[in-house]
């Protein structure tokens, strides 16, 4: 899609909200995880949407497909991604280069549960981007990047405490 076809899309949708206000609130899509053969997931979602996660073998998974570790990270740096455009397409910037690495360090003894005072998940999470825009001055794609980090649905579920409320229910 054209930097001008996503600027209209873009503006026609936040005028709506603007107007509508009480149309902005929705109930996002479920992504519901299957247990397939040992370790090995397959997520589901909308309009056919599939996701497949495995374990390495040091763990006991076949490692054929990403951790959902490395899926949370490659969640983070596609929506960062996606901000960057979209900003860059409202302010009629076209770039030429974009580039974002999400890398994490952990101690996978809050995984395995070896130390319950260990967290199970990343320690910490550094975004690396790369973006080139002819003619943009660098001031201008850092206030871009700053936007779209301030605005990434991914990045603030991992910055913001939110609630997570979990339902068991017993049987097939």
């Amino acid at each position: 899609m054209s930097t001008q076809r996503i600027q209209l899309a873009i503006s026609q949708a936040a005028k709506h909200l603007a107007d509508h206000p009480q149309d902005a609130r929705a109930q996002d899509a479920p992504a519901v995880a299957v247990l397939d053969s040992g370790l090995r997931c397959q997520a589901q979602g909308p309009g056919g949407a599939s996701m497949v996660s495995d374990m390495p073998a040091s763990v006991g998974g076949g490692g054929d497909a990403p951790t959902p570790g490395w899926l949370l990270r490659a969640a983070l740096a596609n929506c960062d991604a996606t901000m960057v455009a979209m900003r860059a397409a409202q302010l009629g910037i076209a770039l030429s280069h974009l580039e974002v690495r999400v890398a994490s360090e952990s101690d996978n003894r809050g995984l395995l549960g070896v130390d319950d005072s260990v967290p199970a998940g990343p320690l910490s999470v550094q975004v690396s981007f790369r973006l080139a825009a002819d003619g943009v001055p660098e001031e201008q794609l850092r206030e871009l990047v700053h936007w779209a980090e301030q605005h990434s649905p991914v990045g603030d579920a991992l910055r913001r405490s939110i609630p997570v409320q979990s339902e068991i229910l017993i049987g097939g």
